[in-house]
């Protein structure tokens, strides 16, 4: 399950690592290019709930299947077909709705086959592997267009979520689910089944992770897609003097890899000191974090290297803890619906990140000015700050 969820994101960051190359080749604003960045989580937003729900009602592996051949189409049509603005965006919303029935359904075949404190262990792993899929995807899309072409860097991503269905259906057992309905058909009733929602949300545990992984998502998306083009910013002001010395697609990949042990052991902790403190911990963290790195775009490239790992450590501290404790709180019953209600929220935070990041730039002056980066970090990292407060009044209740 983990190599298959590493390969399904093949194509995930792939517009982030080429999005100062396609800003300037397409004359976005940042604005736009935020948009397009955050279109992925429109698709991912709009239909995860009807494929987390069906696997409370059918083989997630068929789910899992399907979510594949939707994500790689996406990739290889973003490479061959886009052209501009609207048919980036286009693409950007396939690719997403895609990775929506492949990331939630993913977890579900995992929590399924396991229980007790390895059931929290195994989803950390397999959330903080988002991380190390990222990483490649990010290396691969570097990699690729420099060889190759921006076009090419897209349609070989297509290949990684066409290995991941083939390996999933192949290699996990069939497991029949709990609920023995047939599946429901698609509509906007099973895109939005509110009457289940409204369950969830009257249970404390569940929405209260679920809105603080939606803040966590959107200071995880919105930073990760600006990341390349942040390091653009600060490699530029070292035009006449010391500039990181690699990629910057192979930078902004290593440090998405260095990252993924943060979350991991960021559940063990939670287990041990509880839930609530660790987040409140992790997320003052990383909304402090994020401003701190604004600022240190004109230091040396050691020292804005050194800050950008610990932030991207700190963003993904609390992730596994919030997951983990949604899947505990939630229904039996209910848990397919459960993951897609919390995902959706997620991912509706990851949807609007890029955009808040790109509009904070282009309302603060331009990605020229070193203080609009300040403004556009604070802005993504305001809604973990709240969370963080949230959490710790909540833990001192």
């Amino acid at each position: 399950m983990l190599a298959a969820h590493i390969l399904s994101m093949a194509g995930f960051s792939t517009f982030a690592a080429l999005l100062p190359d396609l800003r300037a080749l397409w004359h976005l604003t940042n604005a736009e290019a935020g948009v397009v960045g955050g279109m992925f989580f429109a698709g991912y937003a709009s239909t995860v709930s009807y494929w987390t729900a069906l696997t409370d009602r059918m083989d997630g592996r068929r789910v899992y299947a399907f979510g594949s051949l939707l994500a790689a189409a996406g990739s290889a049509g973003f490479g061959l077909l886009a052209q501009g603005f609207a048919s980036a965006v286009l693409f950007q919303v396939l690719l997403g709705t895609g990775i929506a029935a492949t990331y939630m359904p993913g977890l579900r075949l995992l929590s399924d086959r396991a229980s007790g404190p390895a059931q929290s262990r195994y989803i950390a792993f397999y959330t903080s592997f988002f991380g190390i899929g990222t990483a490649l995807s990010l290396a691969a899309a570097g990699a690729v267009s420099a060889l190759a072409g921006w076009q090419w860097a897209f349609v070989v991503a297509a290949a990684g979520p066409l290995a991941a269905g083939a390996l999933v259906f192949a290699g996990i057992d069939a497991r029949a689910p709990a609920a023995t309905s047939a599946a429901p058909r698609f509509s906007l009733a099973t895109l939005f089944p509110v009457a289940a929602w409204r369950r969830l949300i009257a249970n404390r545990p569940v929405a209260g992770f679920a809105l603080g992984y939606a803040m966590h998502c959107l200071e995880l998306f919105g930073s990760r897609s600006w990341m390349v083009a942040f390091l653009a910013f600060s490699t530029g002001l070292h035009a006449g003097g010391a500039s990181f010395p690699w990629n910057l697609a192979v930078i902004a990949a290593l440090v998405n890899v260095c990252a993924v042990p943060a979350s991991i052991l960021g559940n063990e902790i939670a287990l041990k000191i509880g839930r609530r403190p660790w987040i409140a911990i992790a997320m003052l963290g990383s909304g402090a974090g994020g401003i701190l790195l604004g600022w240190s775009a004109p230091w040396h490239w050691i020292a804005v290297l050194a800050i950008l790992l610990v932030y991207s450590m700190l963003v993904m501290a609390e992730s596994a803890t919030l997951t983990a404790g949604m899947v505990a709180a939630a229904p039996a019953e209910l848990r397919g619906t459960a993951m897609g209600l919390y995902s959706l929220l997620g991912f509706a935070g990851g949807m609007i990140g890029p955009m808040v990041f790109g509009v904070a730039l282009d309302a603060a002056g331009g990605a020229s000015r070193g203080t609009a980066w300040v403004i556009a970090y604070a802005a993504i990292g305001s809604g973990a700050l709240a969370s963080s407060f949230v959490a710790w009044r909540r833990g001192r209740g």
